[in-house]
């Protein structure tokens, strides 16, 4: 039995969800997200909250059960309030700014990394040295914090590169003499 499974989502007010065939959408202030179910798994909707439940009584489909409620929750948090993922670049001469819709990151390399911004995602440069990623689909704003951070990832003995905020590297000690 799946713990994360047998919690009903709830919806939020503000939040309207139906469920058409094997997909669940949902719509928001924010926005609409549609999460596609698993074969394995039905959703319905019950007053104010979304219930999935598993079709068999299989391995596949209880692992599917945790997975596509949380996913499902997700969206409504999505749609309600949205996602945000910060980025720090550390390094001498490493900035970042936004125009239009491309990021220009200079990260020490011979040539300026244009990343053009995906549709649903906004990225803002509070300071030259900081990115926050923000939009309503959590799985795609972590995908393009990572592509960011993919361009010059933190290496351990200078720590220069991009980083998640909060995230902790492992410094080295350099070579001895």
């Amino acid at each position: 039995m799946s713990r994360v499974g047998k919690k009903p989502v709830a919806i939020p007010s503000g939040v309207t969800a139906s469920v058409e065939g094997q997909v669940v959408k949902v719509k928001g202030p924010k926005g609409a997200l549609a999460v596609a179910l698993h074969g394995d798994v039905a959703a319905k909707v019950e007053g104010s909250e979304v219930k999935i439940d598993p079709r068999a009584d299989t391995k596949r489909a209880r692992a599917m059960w945790g997975t596509y409620r949380s996913l499902l929750a997700n969206a409504m948090t999505g749609v309600t309030k949205g996602f945000e993922r910060r980025l720090e670049i550390t390094g001498v001469g490493y900035r970042a700014a936004v125009q239009g819709k491309n990021l220009h990151l200079q990260l020490g390399y011979s040539h300026e990394i244009n990343y053009a911004i995906p549709e649903g995602i906004a990225i803002a440069t509070p300071r030259p040295t900081e990115i926050v990623v923000t939009g309503i689909d959590r799985q795609m704003v972590g995908q393009v914090a990572a592509e960011i951070r993919r361009y010059r990832p933190p290496e351990p003995y200078k720590g220069k590169g991009v980083r998640y905020a909060g995230e902790y590297i492992f410094r080295k000690e350099g070579k001895k003499k």
